[in-house]
């Protein structure tokens, strides 16, 4: 990873900007411009000796230019870009990369995956997904990842209707639990052994594992990752993934910090 001293790695969501080693700053994704950019300052920090700045973040976004486009996050700077809103002299580069692009870079790099293929699953709040072939990560025209399996369609909506924290307290609630559950109140259950919590983690695997099945057989994908808080609870799915994708597929966790693997190769590259 690089020297936290010349180089700041920003990884942005829409409730924390991350740093590592450093806290994470809040930032309000509905909030105002001004409240966004305060964020996008204090998150930067000083830049006294700064080389450079690599950001991690979703889309839909500029990545050459760093403008946002997003209508669900960050509306109120929408068209604008981060390097005016966090203030950042002109001397000082700035690179982007799509944050579900970014952890399987990471992880790639960390792993010894290169020359493999590999399909990363992010399974939060949404549902992301991105595909390396002989170690190299499929990117769109965009610059997002080439490969999207959130918005597929899937009885009668889409997947991550039914594969995300949203899909997970869906199917809790389906099955005799309280919907208004967090996911990871679920996950706890879950891992207490209440029955309603454990069966909606095997039906959400289920409809996973299908899903994937027609996608990562004709990529001979070798190792499948997971990324995100839900798929901390991993174990609890892998039974009903195995299902559909076999025994012989790897199956794992990202190593911690991934993202910032993957913002470093920005500026390593």
């Amino acid at each position: 990873m690089l020297n936290s001293k010349e180089y700041r790695l920003l990884d942005v969501g829409g409730t924390f900007i991350k740093r590592p080693s450093l806290q994470p700053v809040p930032v309000n994704s509905a909030g105002s411009r001004d409240e966004i950019a305060s964020a996008f300052k204090k998150a930067v920090g000083s830049t006294e000796g700064l080389k450079g700045i690599g950001i991690a973040i979703p889309g839909p976004f500029d990545f050459r230019d760093g403008v946002f486009r997003m209508d669900h996050k960050f509306a109120a700077v929408k068209g604008e870009d981060f390097r005016t809103l966090a203030g950042v002299p002109d001397n000082i580069g700035i690179r982007y990369i799509h944050d579900v692009n970014s952890v399987l870079e990471g992880a790639i790099k960390m792993m010894g995956l290169e020359g493999q293929n590999t399909a990363l699953v992010s399974l939060g709040t949404g549902l992301g997904f991105s595909l390396a072939i002989g170690g190299k990560v499929r990117y769109g025209p965009t610059l997002s990842p080439a490969d999207v399996i959130w918005n597929m369609p899937w009885e009668g909506g889409i997947l991550e209707d039914r594969v995300s924290a949203r899909g997970l307290r869906n199917i809790y609630g389906e099955v005799g639990g309280d919907a208004h559950d967090s996911a990871a109140s679920i996950a706890i259950k879950a891992f207490c052994g209440e029955r309603d919590a454990l069966e909606a983690f095997s039906i959400m695997g289920d409809h996973l594992g299908r899903a994937l099945k027609g996608i990562l057989a004709p990529w001979n994908v070798q190792t499948l990752l997971f990324s995100g808080q839900v798929s901390r609870s991993l174990v609890l799915m892998e039974d009903s993934i195995r299902k559909y994708l076999g025994k012989t597929l790897k199956m794992t966790i990202v190593p911690d910090n991934a993202v910032y693997e993957g913002i470093s190769g920005l500026f390593e590259n």
